[in-house]
């Protein structure tokens, strides 16, 4: 299946708002992200979200912003997540000829807040979000570790959009153990197409005991259900206060890492790639990791 992808120019974009007066700012920002408002669940204003998501500032200059947008450029940030992203759907459907996939992906890239301790220290810099049906958002700050990772992490984002094509993804009874096998699975991808460096720093920021303990507590739970409980588990306690969900004891972004050991196991038992894995059941993956589950 041929599959439509529009990256938008979004470095260009910004590097011209930022030579806009400041009053003129937050207008272009919205018409910036005016066309994926419509994916985006949260209700509230467009400036308000960015910025409370760890977006750049549109209130303020900021001398560090038009160099690092110069160099998103210059580096064709843009191309390489184009490249990438194309590649990643030509795996895919090589190894699962009869994947379904979205007719149409837009991508939106949005510069980082380095200023922002949640993006710049819990979150190693730089996120994605693919849960929005036929649109990836992705926001960095691109400094020497980052800048390389963005196109990598535009095919995380991009396996949980061809995956919930080809697995059901309903928000009252997906568990923890799907979306934990989610973010493991697509790690395991990102590392199958292009090597182990280029995958994010999420899975290995939590090691030792405090891993063990997470691996512990979310296998425990792998059966609960709801995504108004799911987010807590993989991103931890900190992302959990701030979309005001309830703790559960879980370190920052502890459920990557055990996604990934998870989905090595399974990838070892069975023989698969994480390719060839992007269309089984969650519940399917973790028994194959000898992780029980609910029948």
């Amino acid at each position: 299946m041929r599959m439509e992808l529009i990256v938008h120019d979004t470095p260009r974009v910004m590097l011209d708002l930022m030579h806009l007066p400041l009053e003129r700012r937050a207008d272009a920002l919205r018409d910036m992200l005016a066309p994926m408002r419509g994916a985006v669940p949260v209700p509230g204003d467009l400036v308000d979200l960015h910025h409370g998501g760890g977006g750049f500032r549109v209130d303020r200059d900021d001398e560090r912003y038009p160099p690092a947008l110069r160099r998103l450029i210059e580096e064709d940030v843009r191309g390489q997540i184009e490249r990438t992203v194309q590649a990643a759907w030509r795996r895919m459907r090589e190894a699962v000829p009869d994947i379904k996939g979205p007719d149409t992906l837009q991508v939106m890239f949005v510069l980082g807040n380095p200023d922002e301790d949640y993006l710049m220290n819990t979150a190693g810099g730089y996120y994605g979000m693919g849960g929005s049906p036929g649109w990836l958002y992705l926001l960095a700050w691109p400094s020497d570790d980052v800048i390389g990772r963005i196109a990598h992490c535009a095919v995380h984002e991009f396996h949980h959009q061809v995956r919930y094509c080809n697995v059901e993804w309903n928000p009252a009874t997906v568990t923890v153990g799907e979306h934990i096998v989610a973010e493991g699975l697509a790690e395991a991808f990102v590392r199958e197409l292009s090597g182990p460096q280029a995958m994010g720093p999420w899975s290995s920021m939590v090691t030792g005991e405090a891993f063990d303990r997470a691996y512990e507590k979310i296998t425990a739970d792998a059966g609960r259900a709801g995504m108004m409980h799911t987010p807590a588990y993989v991103l931890g306690d900190t992302a959990a206060g701030r979309f005001g969900q309830e703790p559960v004891g879980v370190p920052d972004m502890a459920g990557y890492g055990v996604g990934l050991r998870i989905v090595d196991a399974h990838l070892a038992a069975s023989g698969l790639s994480a390719a060839e894995s992007t269309v089984l059941p969650g519940a399917r993956i973790l028994r194959a990791a000898g992780v029980s589950v609910p029948a």
